[in-house]
Parts: structure tokens; sequence; C-alpha cells
């Protein structure tokens, strides 16, 4: 065995050095080490790409069914460690860098994160591409090549600021460009009869070409495709406008193509902004189905029988449009009656839904939508025509039929992509198991009437690999000897480890582990923020994109009151605790980003004060990505999962954390609520209102000021951040979002902080007993292998696509 190891680390020496010579075009005594991270993928991509090809090979010689996952983001993060560990090359790679004097660690921190997705909805896309390939299973992940992605997250003063993500700024030694995969795709026009059908002529068109990453699965036993689509104009210069002198304006086709794919959610509060979003999800989504069904009549030939071959999986409402795509394709280009068009396309389709929250429901203004893509407001119309019919025949009211239509008839008529998608599909699933109960009471429970079979639930799973294996190497060390490597192929295996929750030993070693990675993370932070953290400090932590439901103001107002009284009751034995913060609020959102300069402006308060010590440090860690999240969750202690009950769809990073030994304090919301099923009620700190509780008194009347005034500590603190205490430079910055929460606090803030702030007492009881709180994690780590995507990914597999 050691031979074949030799073997493989000289091949890879050779190799590295081929590459860089002929490839990268560089001497080796010249080279820098970006030069040496592109040889670096370079080889290793061509190790990837015969596996790439044998995988596509085996699925064309069995004419098998294919998975198309549709999704606006993919938060891929680096793909280099991914790539090595997935391959098992780990200790191959390590010592053929080393012998030309580089460090693996060093070369794979080059990579910048590919800008492709901002929260959990992209980290989720990017974990099932990967599950796909670990269980074998044929699939296309399909999105927009981003050019500069979100933003990337600077704070001046506290504040957001937005910066270009210039990621492809080098270019990205992964990807292939596919010129043969291209489509045209076209807006506004008219349509007109033709014969017995119709033709649509649009009055303007982009062309979509394909770009292609592999994805690779567990132990490289399948190489699957992540195709994203850059866009170019049919005529990328006016020659003759540019010679007489209008040079902008001979370019402003190749710019309206470019806005296609230059920025992930560009800000939608005004119309021109709404019209880029639309224009962008159909963009990617007609591209995306015109490939699927030329790919399955150029091998299968009938387009009847692609729900045979095909599974259409809408990663939430965005690709919605697909549904009116894949029937105007049938009836316009292939000529199959509409409702056989429309069957074709239900059984092919499935549509995960993400949230709840209405904003996040799509719904077009009717004027856009018809003026941009008219052929499939008339497809709209014809689908809603049959779901009102079938409503009516079973006898629904006209409130019930109101809620199910298609159209939004109110006084700003709109087209509803989330009910497009719910009836166009033969499966709508949930990601959580109290999330999927209320889709069935709350906004689609008419549609859930209708069609009573349709909604199921998939609960959302992280994939151990990236999310155990590479992100905690030293933990992953330590279980493996503990009990075995069966949990590397199958993670619900870890719960051999709950035999040995008691063992005072390893509770030791694992503890170790933990003090190890908040070490250094502390040294990151330190250079990032210039904050200087305690290690033996209780890493209290809440990571996510900034938004209100997520309640990151719940937790800044009790760190408020928890300064307050650390500063009132010195004599009190206080665990010291560091408050991590980190996300972006979307451009647009001013409360979030509100919320942002509060937590800094806190955070410049309490750490220079000397009366708290050593005893309470609050960081906001600027442009939270998966990189960073790679080192934070590692080190948490305390993981901060607390929106309001109701709100969370699922969320994964209570998953991730719960993963690596962190205590979950939350809300009965989202999978927190399976995740205490299965670690147990004492491994993990509840509390607040139920989505139950929160509807009643939402409903009821709630008077939120009556409980601020009634709460000393909520008052004080609430009082504090409204005086300007925390911005004596602009005394009122915060009276506005301070007078939301006495006025309506929607997000019941106030009635659950009383509650929330006796978790965080309970929480420091725990930690003062280090023998229970090192078991606690221990059946954490033990009892969540259920989270993994490979099990997620399975039942979408058995129950909604049949491959």
């Amino acid at each position: 065995m050691p031979s074949r190891t030799n073997a493989k680390i000289e091949q890879l020496e050779a190799k590295i050095l081929d590459v860089l010579r002929h490839r990268v075009g560089k001497d080796e005594r010249a080279a820098k080490t970006h030069d040496w991270f592109t040889a670096a993928v370079l080889s290793l991509r061509d190790e990837i790409i015969d596996k790439w090809m044998e995988s596509t090979r085996r699925t064309y010689d069995a004419g098998g069914k294919r998975v198309y996952y549709l999704s606006l983001e993919f938060l891929i993060g680096r793909l280099l460690r991914d790539a090595i560990s997935n391959l098992g090359l780990g200790r191959e790679m390590e010592q053929a860098l080393r012998t030309y004097g580089l460090e693996l660690s060093a070369i794979e921190d080059l990579e910048p994160d590919a800008a492709l997705g901002n929260g959990g909805l992209g980290r989720l896309a990017a974990c099932f591409m990967e599950s796909l390939a670990s269980l074998d299973i044929p699939a296309y992940g399909y999105g927009i090549r981003y050019v500069n992605g979100m933003f990337r997250q600077r704070i001046d003063d506290g504040w957001q600021v937005e910066l270009p993500e210039t990621w492809l700024a080098h270019g990205n030694p992964w990807e292939f460009e596919r010129r043969e995969s291209s489509y045209r795709i076209g807006y506004g026009g008219e349509v007109i009869a033709k014969g017995d059908g119709v033709e649509w002529h649009p009055a303007e068109a982009v062309e979509a070409t394909a770009v292609d990453t592999p994805v690779v699965g567990w132990r490289g036993k399948r190489v699957n495709t992540l195709r994203l689509w850059t866009a170019s104009a049919l005529d990328p210069i006016k020659l003759d406008a540019f010679n007489a002198g209008d040079h902008i304006g001979a370019l402003a086709e190749q710019m309206r193509a470019d806005s296609l794919v230059r920025v992930l959610y560009p800000a939608d509060s005004s119309a021109a902004g709404q019209e880029l979003r639309l224009r962008q999800e159909y963009f990617f989504t007609s591209a995306s189905i015109q490939d699927i069904v030329r790919r399955h009549v150029q091998y299968h030939g009938d387009v009847r029988t692609l729900p045979d071959k095909a599974a259409i999986q809408l990663n939430d409402t965005h690709p919605a449009v697909a549904v009116a795509e894949i029937v105007r394709l049938l009836v316009d280009h292939y000529a199959l009656e509409f409702d056989e068009a429309l069957d074709v396309t239900r059984r092919t389709v499935g549509y995960t839904n993400h949230t709840l929250l209405p904003e996040a429901l799509e719904s077009w203004p009717l004027p856009l939508f018809e003026r941009l893509l008219p052929r499939h407001m008339q497809i709209i119309y014809a689908i809603n025509s049959r779901v009102l019919r079938e409503a009516r025949k079973i006898g629904m009211d006209d409130g019930e039929i109101a809620a199910i239509s298609l159209i939004d008839e109110g006084g700003d008529r709109r087209v509803r992509m989330a009910n497009l998608a719910f009836a166009g599909a033969h499966s709508v699933n949930g990601v959580a198991a109290l999330h999927t109960d209320l889709m069935k009471t709350t906004v689609f429970s008419s549609l859930h009437k209708l069609y009573p079979g349709k909604i199921n639930n998939k609960t959302n799973g992280v994939t151990p690999r990236r999310w155990l294996q590479q992100c905690n190497p030293a933990l992953t060390s330590t279980l493996r000897d503990a009990i075995g490597d069966a949990f590397l192929d199958d993670a619900e295996q870890l719960s051999a480890l709950n035999a040995l929750a008691g063992d005072a030993a390893l509770g030791e070693r694992i503890a170790e582990v933990k003090r190890s990675n908040k070490v250094a993370l502390a040294a990151h932070l330190k250079d990032l923020t210039g904050v200087r953290l305690n290690p033996d400090a209780l890493f209290d932590v809440q990571v996510k994109r900034i938004h209100e439901y997520k309640r990151q103001l719940l937790n800044l107002v009790e760190t408020v009151a928890l300064y307050d009284q650390i500063r009132s009751h010195p004599e009190r034995d206080w665990v010291p605790r560091v408050k991590i913060f980190g996300g972006k609020a979307a451009s647009s959102y001013h409360n979030a980003k509100l919320i942002i300069k509060l937590a800094n402006d806190i955070a410049r308060r309490v750490n220079s004060d000397p009366s708290v010590g050593g005893l309470l440090k609050v960081v906001f860690v600027p442009n939270y990505n998966v990189s960073l999240a790679e080192r934070i969750i590692p080190a948490a202690d305390l993981s901060e999962q607390i929106s309001t009950a109701g709100m969370e769809a699922s969320g994964t990073g209570n998953m991730k954390f719960a993963l690596n030994g962190a205590l979950t304090i939350g809300t009965l919301d989202g999978a927190n609520v399976e995740i205490k099923d299965r670690v147990g009620d004492e491994n993990i700190i509840i509390f607040g209102l139920t989505a139950d509780e929160v509807a009643e008194k939402r409903a009821n009347g709630y008077n939120p000021r009556e409980v601020i005034e009634g709460s000393y500590e909520l008052h004080q603190a609430v009082e504090a951040i409204s005086s300007g205490v925390f911005s004596p430079d602009d005394k009122n910055r915060y009276k506005g979002l301070m007078d939301g929460l006495y006025d309506s606090d929607w997000f019941l803030l106030a009635a659950d902080f009383d509650s929330y702030a006796a978790a965080q007492r309970e929480v420091d009881r725990r930690w003062n007993d280090q023998k229970g709180w090192r078991k606690s994690a221990m059946h954490n780590i033990a009892n969540v292998g259920w989270f993994s995507s490979d099990r997620t990914i399975a039942e979408y597999a058995k129950d909604i696509w049949k491959v």
C-alpha cells in the first residue's frame, strides 16, 4: 500500500511540474504561488475529467433518467479542497506540493469563493449537487454564471458597503465553455397566428452559452455537471453606429446582455430593477429548459417521454416560469395539444418551496410580464382557466378560487409565480416538517385542498464531507479513533458516539479540538477585525443572512441587556462570552443594514469598556461566505437559531453547528423542531412562542409597548439603544428601529425577550458544568447524522424523481 501511495505522489509531482511549464507557462524558479495554485487545480482537473466523461457515458449507455436542478443560486465555495477530499488525494497532494516548498493549506486559501449565491438556498443547492454525485445519481445543476455575484461586503465605520465581487478577475480554472450549447432567449414582441398554431416573434433576443463545472462525488464515484449560463448579444457591436461616433450606443445590446449575468438579486425597488430580475429568471430558465428538451429529443426522440427520462426540480420560486416555458416549447415547437403538453410538464416538474414570506413568493406586475413574455402570459391564462374550472367543479367558494388563481386580480394585478409552480408540478415539497405543515394551512391551503396529494416534506440536509470532514479534520480524526470509519460513508453511523458520551477522556479530546479551532478563529478574526478574543470564553455565534425575521436584533438587544447587567452586578460569576455576528443585508433593505450598524456600534462600545473586562466581546465578521463559515462553525460553542417561530422554512446552519458539537439555542422553528427530536430535549436550549402561539398573538391583538414596559431588562436595553447610548454621533439613529418594536413588533421580539434572556442564563449554567456541556456536545454530533443531504437526496430520488 505505501508503495502505491508513493507512486501516486511521484506521479502528482511530475504532473504539477509539467502543467506549470506547459499550460501555465512558468518556469518553476519564476513561478508565484498563484501559478502553483493553477497548476495544482489543472493537474487535479485532469483526473476529474476522466471520471466526468466515464460518468456521462455510463448514463447515456444505460439510457437512464437524469435529474435537472434549477436554482438561481449555487453557493459552491472553494472547490480545490472539496475535490481533493472526495478523490481521497489529500495526503498525496500535500506531499507533492511540499516537494516544491509549498503548503497545501496556503494554496487552497488562494482560491476565491465563487460568487454564485448568498444564503441557505444557494448553499443547499451546492450540498445537493455534491450528494447527487455521491449517491451516483446522474444530474445537472442549472444556474447563472454571475460575474460579480451579490456583492463583497466591506464595513466602513460600522456601515455595510457593497462592492463588486471580482472572483473571475483572473479566470476560473474549473470551468469549460460549451459553445455548442447556445440558445436564443427572446423578450417582448408579439404573438402571431399561423395556420392552426401561433408563432412568438420576440422584439429582442440574447444568446445564452453554457459554461460547465465538474462536481465530484464522495470517493470519486460520479462526477456530475454544474451548467451555468453566460449571456452575449447577437450583434455585440453595431459598427455603423460606432463609426458614426455613437461609441457607447453601439455597444448598448452587449451591455444589456451583460446586465443579465452581472449581479445576483439586483435591487428591485425600482421598475427597472424588477424588469431586470424577471429578465434574469427567464434567461436562465429558458436556456435550461431548451437544453433539457434538446438533449431529450437528441437521445430519446419523442418529447412525450420527457417525464420518463427527465426530472426537473425547481429550487424555490425563481425558476417557476419553467412551467410556461416547457408548455410553450411542446405546443409551439413540437405541436402537442395544450392539455397533453400541460400533462407532460406536470409529470416532469417538481417544486421546492423555501419560504412562506409573501415577498419571496414571487409575483410580477401583469403589464410588465405581458410586455416581456407575451406568449407565456397567454399560456398562464390558459393554465389558469383549467385550474379554476377544476376548483369550481369540486365546489370551492369564491374566496378559495381567488386564492388559487395564478393571477392576483386585486388592485395591482400580478402574476403569482408560486401558484404557477404549484399548479404546474406533480410534487410540491417543503423543507422541514413544520414548514410543510404550515404550507398546507397558510399560503397554499386552497391549492392543497384542490390537489391534496401534492404537498410532501423533504427535510433539508448538509453534506457531511464539507461540513465535518473538510472543515473540521481534527474532530473527524478524533471520531474515527473513537468509533471507526463507517460514518465517513454514512453519517447516521455517528450514532455510535452516543454510547461513548459519558467517556470523560473522549469528551476532553473533543473539547481540546474545539479549543484549538477557537484559537485559530481568534487569530483569523484578530487579523480581520482587530478585535482580540479569548478562546476560553463561550463562542456564541449567529452567522446568516441579515433579516428581521431571523432576529439578529433580538440577540443584539439581549447583548445590551447583558452588558448592562455585567456592569450593574460585577459581583456575580459571569461566564466570559464572545458574540460573533456575520451576514449580508440586501442592498435596498434599510432596517437590515441598520441592524449591521447597530451590531458594530454595540461592539465599539462594549469592546472598549474596561468595566466588563474580558467578560463580553462583540464582533461583526465582514463579508461572511462559505470559506468563513468553514472557519467559524467548527469553533462555535453556541448556535443561535432564534427566528420567529413559523418563519424559517428549515435552516441548514443549525445542522452544521450541531454536527460540529455546538449546542443550539433556538425557537421551535424550521428544522430546529426535528433537531430537538433527534438530539433530545436536554441537549438543546429551546425558548419562545411556538408557531401556533405566534399566529394566535398576531390574530388576537398584541401590545408590544405593554410587554416592553413590563420587562425591566428589555425596557432598559431598548431605551439605551433608542436614546443614542450606542450612537453618540447621531442620537436618533436607532429611534425609528426601536419605535417599530413599540408600535408593531411584527417579529415578536419583545414577546420572546424574557424567555430568550432566561435561556441565555440557562446556557451560562450549563457552560459552568463543563462535563455536562461536553456530554451534550457529543450527543449533538452523534444524533444529527440524519441531517445529511445524502438522506434528503435519497428521499427526493425515491419519492419525487423516481430515479
